[in-house]
């Protein structure tokens, strides 16, 4: 038996769908730029970050797409270290609009450091779009340019999100509840 369940849907994937397009268009409205590079944060957000530059296309939006891999969890529910470069992206970002996707701000400790990592590999402008957002959880004063959704503090899975490498291939976005043995750990 495992030590928590996952059974209460918090977005749908109708709702993924329809917030997913909403972004793109959001980002189209201020994100126009010929030398326009998407960097997605692995492994959370690649189903978003898939579905996102789907939109895009229909948004006359032509970006170069590359990804990096920041780490901090390991395999609890809570950030352990400070966030680390641990594969960075190989796109060339002199002079580039990048826009950052991740599928979570949380503590804003991973975006804010991936930001700045991006700024000083030569970014023009550096832009963050999260699927979901936190607030509640913020450690360092930093916010998403672009947000699919705010959340409550729960632990969450789905659509790219896991816990402990399962359950990413949700279509929906649903809540953890940890049973009272996991709670004592």
């Amino acid at each position: 038996m495992r030590p928590y369940h996952v059974d209460e849907v918090l977005i749908t994937p109708r709702q993924l769908e329809r917030r997913v397009d909403e972004l793109a268009r959001e980002i189209a409205a201020v994100g126009r730029s010929e030398n326009l590079v998407v960097i997605g944060i692995l492994r959370g957000s690649f189903i978003f970050l898939a579905d996102l530059v789907r939109w895009f296309a229909m948004n006359d939006l032509h970006p170069r797409i590359d990804f990096m891999i920041m780490e901090s969890y390991g395999s609890g529910t809570t950030a352990q270290k400070e966030p680390v470069v641990s594969r960075d992206c190989t796109i060339d970002l002199a002079g580039a609009d990048v826009v950052v996707v991740d599928d979570i701000l949380d503590t804003g400790r991973t975006l804010q450091k991936a930001a700045r990592h991006l700024k000083e590999k030569g970014a023009k402008t550096v832009r963050v779009c999260a699927l979901l957002d936190k607030p509640s959880r913020r450690i360092v004063p930093f916010e998403a340019d672009f947000v699919g959704f705010k959340i409550e503090d729960a632990f969450v899975v789905g659509y790219g999100l896991d816990y402990d490498g399962r359950h990413r291939e949700l279509p929906h976005i649903a809540k953890v509840t940890f049973t009272d043995e996991a709670k004592g750990r």
